[in-house]
């Protein structure tokens, strides 16, 4: 067998964060992915807070730049938010993460596309992955909500969930660029949002709902025609799937397994958020890793929990949320001092990370972004 330091399963954010650190650290690193193409099917819409490119520095032709973010209620007002020098960026989220697999390996991790994991087997000293001849010091599995690397070795696992779905559009000049608009629709989306955001070349139109509930992207999209004036022919693409929203599991770890980014909960259960996060603790696995490794420091998943949010707070407003007031309670609301106060809480409170990374959806394609880079080089949205 080959013997790595680190393996990691899942070329995501966290993973692609993690094997970048490891190997600039001196680790033997690993990451095995499923798929033939790490941005391929990509579960995330990719939208960044500032604190997100303090962790990595991101090519600026890949983001679009959003300064503030307009609420609408459903009957039709809205205020909008903002915070100075805050921001937000929008993706191209395939490319991303395909810039981010070639900086790992540049840094001296392999990454073994087209390898699913299927089984593993800690021996103590090792944990041995037979079907692809390989065993490691350290096994992370950064394989997302429905992680294969938990079931195998009887970790903590997501229950609840946020049920997700979004359409990409080709841009639309009626949709003001200057926000990040966020939709209250419990009609629609019930215990969340729905979303319009001008992107990289691509407008992302999408809505999530808690309590096993189905959004209704149709109706939604069908609302933002005739309210905004949006044409919305059709879609470019289409991505779905379920958004961790129970917080930071409690069993993250046995022996010589640990579980990072969605895996593990690192999930802000009021936004659905974790980019930012999953970046941070993905490079703090990889340096606590090569502690752990090079000097006989603590266990890096024991040192990382003292580092993780346990998001408390947000998951009691989470609870508030999952009883989906009714339409005419946010549109009585979002006129009032306390809406603003707590909505511009949401989005840039403390250190003005709430939206912290849009829903993980799945996506099934991109489109070119020649129209996104030459607004970028005239100077808009930006």
């Amino acid at each position: 067998m080959r013997e790595y330091d680190l393996v990691i399963v899942g070329a995501s954010f966290a993973g692609l964060a993690c094997a970048r650190t490891a190997a600039m650290r001196g680790l033997r690193v690993a990451v095995l992915e499923r798929k033939d193409d790490p941005g391929e099917g990509v579960r995330t819409t990719g939208i960044l807070v500032k604190e997100a490119i303090e962790e990595t520095d991101i090519p600026v032709g890949l983001t679009r730049m959003i300064r503030e973010v307009r609420v609408h209620a459903p009957g039709g007002r809205s205020v909008d938010l903002s915070s100075p020098g805050y921001f937000f960026l929008a993706t191209d989220t395939p490319a991303l993460l395909r810039w981010m697999a070639r900086e790992a390996t540049r840094a001296g991790a392999q990454v073994l596309t087209g390898r699913s994991f299927r089984s593993a087997l800690d021996t103590g000293s090792f944990v041995e992955i037979a079907d692809h001849g390989i065993k490691a010091r350290l096994l992370v599995g950064a394989d997302g909500a429905g992680s294969q690397v938990a079931r195998q070795f009887a970790l903590g696992r997501n229950r609840a969930f946020l049920c997700g779905i979004e359409l990409e559009f080709a841009p639309e000049p009626a949709l003001d660029e200057r926000f990040l608009h966020c939709f209250l629709t419990s009609s629609l989306a019930p215990g969340y949002i729905g979303w319009a955001v001008p992107g990289v070349g691509i407008m992302q139109v999408g809505l999530a709902a808690s309590g096993g509930v189905r959004p209704d992207i149709n109706g939604f999209v069908e609302m933002l025609r005739r309210r905004l004036g949006l044409r919305l022919e059709e879609p470019l693409a289409r991505r779905s799937g379920l958004i961790p929203a129970g917080a930071t599991l409690k069993r993250t770890h046995a022996g010589r397994v640990m579980l990072i980014g969605d895996a593990a909960g690192h999930v802000s259960p009021l936004t659905g958020g974790g980019i930012v996060q999953t970046l941070r603790l993905g490079r703090r696995c990889a340096q606590l890793a090569a502690d752990w490794i090079f000097a006989g420091g603590d266990h890096p998943a024991v040192a990382l929990g003292e580092e993780t949010p346990r998001f408390r707070g947000k998951l009691m407003l989470r609870r508030l949320l999952d009883l989906a007031p009714p339409d005419w309670v946010w549109d009585a609301a979002i006129g009032t001092w306390a809406f603003r106060s707590l909505a511009q809480a949401t989005y840039f409170h403390a250190r003005r990370q709430g939206f912290d990374g849009a829903p993980p959806l799945a996506a099934q394609e991109q489109m070119p972004r020649a129209e996104s880079e030459r607004q970028r080089r005239s100077g808009s949205g930006s």
